[in-house]
């Protein structure tokens, strides 16, 4: 058995595994071998006799096979934790401490006193079993990546997209690649036959970008759905497939046209090459031919919200793994074959989220993390290098990546991005992880580098990738772009003016609830009412978010039909207010902590001054909660913090979604969020068949300041201060104690169908004091979150108001 050499290797392992050296021999100066025996007992032990048994035979950990993997499995999980939580507080990603913990156990640390602790945790032959174990997961994290790309995304990603990858990748490549052979020679004299003819591997590893890493990080970041995130998507993902096909024709034409040693037939190798490129383009045929329409016959034979059966998934897993072996024979990697396969399986529902949902945890957590560490055991960092070759090497990665980053930002300087957001984009395509470091680990297995290079290649990626985490991470802020200098609400529009708003669904539930409240703000011709509906869907077995305008008629290659209740129920609303409503309705899928940047995006992109959302909250007929959704509430709150306009959320506390709304409801007590809340609730007024009740709840204590001129100021209109309203009712009621407070709102809560009221975010006042404490829904504001408790008795709709957020001076 040959391994690269490793001077942790004993001559005899007190373990399962007995291992003496054979020999050692350097034929090659730059390549060292150790050549030794491993065995073992046959049977093996596999499971400890227990603290009982005889300690010279099988009652010790080390001695059996399954004890043995689990205390290496612990030890593994222990270090990367202890090294997580320190290097998460200074920015640095979680496979650096994976990384670090295989230099640790690996003979990178090479301290004398934990030698025979290593030695007896990891024996001669042990590593191989955990690799083979770990390597399984993956390889089956590779699949479930490829899985959730949408592989379409290709042929509808931009132009910017496809000039920044295309350029990004092959101008460093070709000038790397160009001075790499024009200076062989002298590389070769400097460092070596091997060192030095191995350096346009360097080359082509450090000039492209792997899309798994990438997305890892924008979803670390949570940059997903920022623009910058969907740029740096695609051209990822551009630069990738270009990369694999390149590298996949590549190691094709390479291996066949390296001739045996005792075969020196004239002619034979171009030959073989052409046959090589005929197995591999064959090879891609067969898999897409078969494997496609058999997943698609899955899909179709699946009933719609229906889970795809286990059978099949197991059916899809065992496809993967023929279509590995089916590589071999076109001197493909088996890797390359489950990736493909990866590609071709239906992205999303039914078939691609189930895939996640049954193999992602195991695998991806927990086997995958083992597999890098296990990988970073066989790099030794400290190992003596030659200083010509640090030079050499380190100037090939440095060139590589300023020429990468250059380009980038010269790209997006051209096509009219900010420099900051071209220079973070340049450190995204220039980031490394996960897959590359393996990626080089396997190239060093298979002695395209020597242990030198490796060293220096596995210090690049730990420092390009963390680099650019902490350096995005400090640059790009996704809701700066929200913060509103001009002021978007609707106290501030203008007499006459449309309503613009964003309202939101995420359930069946909710549409009829948004559809009555946009009844009260009565559209008509001259003050009329644009709506843009948002249906939220969470991104289930894909990456790449969507985002569908069904007025211009956009769609994903997909037979799930999206949103069709919501587009019908309000086509029919549009319909109604002919003239005077104009609706559209979209569909975003995305995960649920960047939805809120979905709805934010939409907001400011249309210039809406008011986005609506339903609350997390659904009640039952007999008042009681039926059921809450957490992940509702934190969109909700994300929301409320980085709007670009005001914002609504809307409380439905009756039993029937279609109830008729007449008798509407205002309790103000002041604020800019309460006068927002009385301004939206003006524009039902206008419409004769509803009647608003305002109730001014005023402090009994005398206060002189300017907000209260505010609120005076807006109350004329309702006072009747400018002659009065027929369907308007103010009362003013003074409140010596806040428990009045909670008795006023508990009385009024079954008098009206629908009320308004605003959040009074950050406003203390005396109405309300020791009501704070006792909030159980503070998105809601004190006076929303009485209504909304399930000790009031009320049926009736709440839309509790606050008003856009503007940066403090």
């Amino acid at each position: 058995m040959g391994t690269s050499y490793n001077p942790l290797i004993s001559t005899i392992n007190n373990t399962i595994f007995n291992a003496a050296v054979l020999d050692e021999y350097n034929s090659d100066p730059d390549r060292k071998f150790v050549l030794f025996n491993v065995s073992i007992e046959m049977p093996p032990k596999i499971v400890s006799d227990g603290m009982w048994g005889d300690p010279t035979y099988g009652a010790l950990p080390h001695k059996s096979t399954m004890p043995l993997l689990q205390l290496q499995i612990i030890t593994i999980f222990v270090i990367t934790q202890c090294f997580h939580t320190i290097l998460k507080h200074l920015g640095f990603p979680y496979f650096v401490s994976q990384v670090m913990t295989g230099f640790v156990l690996g003979p990178s640390l090479k301290i004398g006193a934990l030698m025979p602790y290593k030695t007896m945790l990891f024996p001669d032959g042990s590593e191989d079993v955990l690799s083979l174990i770990s390597g399984m997961g993956y390889t089956m994290f590779l699949f479930l990546t490829t899985v959730q790309t949408d592989f379409s995304m290709i042929t509808r990603t931009g132009r910017k997209a496809w000039t920044i990858a295309l350029s990004s990748l092959l101008i460093p490549t070709v000038v790397g690649l160009s001075l790499c052979y024009r200076f062989m020679g002298d590389f070769q004299k400097a460092l070596g036959e091997f060192n030095g003819g191995k350096l346009p591997v360097v080359v082509i590893n450090h000039s492209g970008c792997s899309f798994p890493v990438i997305v890892s990080l924008l979803s670390d970041l949570e940059i997903l759905n920022s623009e910058l995130g969907r740029l740096a998507l695609s051209s990822s993902l551009v630069m990738d497939v270009i990369s694999q096909v390149t590298t996949g024709l590549g190691t094709a034409i390479m291996s066949s046209l390296r001739t045996d040693s005792h075969d020196h037939e004239l002619g034979k190798g171009p030959k073989l090459a052409l046959y090589t490129i005929l197995k591999y383009i064959g090879f891609l045929s067969i898999v897409i031919m078969l494997a496609r329409p058999a997943m698609r016959k899955i899909v179709r034979i699946t009933p719609e919200g229906r889970p795809v059966k286990k059978a099949y998934t197991y059916v899809v897993i065992l496809m993967a793994l023929a279509a590995g072996l089916l590589g071999l024979f076109a001197n493909q990697p088996v890797l390359g074959g489950v990736l493909l396969l990866g590609l071709l399986v239906p992205e999303g529902p039914p078939l691609g989220s189930e895939l996640i949902k049954q193999f992602e945890l195991f695998n991806t957590w927990f086997l995958c993390p083992i597999f890098v560490t296990c990988c970073a055991m066989k790099v030794d960092i400290l190992v003596h290098i030659n200083g010509t070759l640090i030079l050499i090497v380190a100037t090939i990665i440095v060139f590589m990546h300023l020429l990468k980053m250059l380009i980038t930002i010269i790209v997006c300087h051209y096509c009219h991005m900010p420099k900051t957001d071209g220079f973070c984009l340049a450190l995204l395509l220039s980031s490394r992880g996960v897959v590359d470091f393996c990626t080089h680990v396997f190239l060093f297995d298979s002695m395209l580098m020597s242990n030198e290079t490796m060293s220096m290649m596995a210090i690049s990626v730990l420092v390009l990738g963390s680099i650019a985490r902490i350096g995005v991470k400090a640059l790009y802020d996704p809701s700066r772009k929200y913060v509103g200098y001009q002021k978007r609400n609707i106290l501030n529009l203008k007499p006459n003016s449309e309503l613009r708003m964003v309202a939101c669904i995420h359930k069946p539930s909710h549409i009829l609830s948004i559809r009555n409240a946009l009844d009260i703000f009565c559209p008509t011709t001259s003050n009329p009412m644009v709506v843009h509906i948002l249906h939220l869907m969470e991104l289930v077995g894909r990456f790449s978010p969507i985002f569908i305008s069904h007025r211009l008629q956009e769609s994903v290659d997909s037979g799930y039909n999206y949103s069709e209740d919501v587009i019908v129920t309000f086509n029919l609303f549009e319909h109604d207010n002919a003239g005077t409503t104009s609706i559209s309705t979209y569909t975003a899928i995305s995960p649920l902590r960047f939805m809120h940047d979905d709805i934010c995006y939409l907001a400011l992109d249309k210039l809406a001054c008011i986005i609506l959302l339903p609350f997390h909250v659904r009640w039952n007929e007999g008042g009681s909660i039926e059921s809450m959704d957490d992940n509702v509430r934190t969109l909700n709150s994300k929301v409320l913090e980085r709007a670009p306009c005001s914002v609504g959320i809307l409380v439905n506390r009756s039993s029937s979604s279609n109830a008729c709304i007449k008798q509407i409801g205002l309790i103000f007590l002041g604020g800019p969020d309460d006068r927002e809340a009385l301004f939206l609730a003006k524009r039902a007024i206008k419409d004769c068949a509803y009647n608003l009740f305002v109730y001014h709840l005023a402090s009994s204590q005398s206060e002189s300041h300017w907000d209260m001129m505010l609120d005076d100021e807006v109350l004329k209109s309702v006072k009747g201060y400018y002659g009065s309203i027929k369907n308007v009712t103010y009362k003013k009621i003074t409140i010596q104690d806040p428990s009045e407070t909670a008795d006023f709102v508990s009385k009024v809560a079954n008098q009206h169908d629908f009320f308004i009221v605003g959040r009074r975010n950050g406003i203390k006042s005396p109405q309300t004091t020791t009501l704070e404490n006792w909030t159980e829904f503070p998105e809601l504001g004190v006076i929303g979150d009485l209504l909304a408790s399930s000790d009031t008795k009320t049926n009736a709709f709440i839309l509790v108001v606050q008003q856009q957020q503007m940066p403090k001076s």
